[in-house]
């Protein structure tokens, strides 16, 4: 039998496998509620900003909350988790279930790329190199291992006919990350991107169309003095 033939034989043996249906992801993301000093857990301020969080994403059907495991992350989440509800799981005799609420290290704080000097205009380099330059060759490792588990499992269009609506309650960092890879930036362009304590950012991944940031750092469930918290000096808008 000829290479040929065999190669006939094999094709003319096997079915292929039909395409997997896609349905459109909608990723919230939210930065932890403010800290206090030592990061031991939340402020008084940022007890109200992770309550009213969850009250904003009360109406959403959400299927699932992930946090980073750190405290304030952690808090954040357990306390937005408390104004959530989800008519998509099978609830109790008292009512609709709340999503499940887990903790992945994917959705930690890291720094997600190291740039190279060359990739970088002269004055990015000149203000954001050297607050990388004390980073450990462990963070230089881990956070981009991290920071590719992050876009594996939080991005693009999920397997199957629903749509899903996934909360991630993270830090600073990695929404930038994130953001920057929705809209197609380079690498290093998540340097920069910075996001209030409690503000929510939404990303749309929908089959064969490109993502959609469908929010940006939005505040408007938070009163005017509970926001802007965790910015940068003079980042205030």
């Amino acid at each position: 039998m000829t290479l040929t033939a065999a190669a006939a034989e094999i094709t003319a043996g096997t079915t292929a496998s039909p395409p997997k249906a896609l349905a459109t992801r909608h990723l919230y993301l939210a930065r932890h509620a403010e800290a206090l000093p030592d990061e031991s857990g939340l402020s008084e301020r940022g007890r109200r900003q992770a309550r009213l969080l969850g009250e904003r994403l009360g109406a959403t059907a959400l299927d699932a909350v992930y946090h980073g495991p750190l405290a304030r992350a952690a808090q954040t989440a357990r306390l937005a988790a408390d104004g959530l509800r989800t008519e998509r799981g099978e609830g109790d005799a008292d009512g609709p279930s709340g999503p499940p609420v887990r903790s992945l290290d994917a959705a930690g704080d890291y720094v997600p790329y190291f740039p190279a000097r060359d990739e970088l205009p002269a004055k990015s380099a000149a203000a954001f190199l050297p607050f990388l330059a004390d980073a450990s060759d462990e963070d230089r490792e881990q956070g981009p291992r991290l920071a590719r588990e992050a876009l594996r499992r939080f991005s693009g269009p999920v397997a199957g006919e629903r749509e899903r609506h996934e909360l991630v309650i993270t830090h600073n960092f990695l929404i930038g990350w994130l953001v920057r890879a929705a809209m197609g930036a380079r690498p290093w362009r998540w340097l920069g991107l910075n996001s209030p304590n409690a503000a929510l950012t939404v990303i749309r991944y929908a089959p064969g169309r490109p993502a959609a940031l469908l929010l940006l750092n939005d505040m408007s469930h938070l009163p005017e003095e509970l926001r802007w918290t965790g910015m940068p000096a003079g980042a205030k808008a």
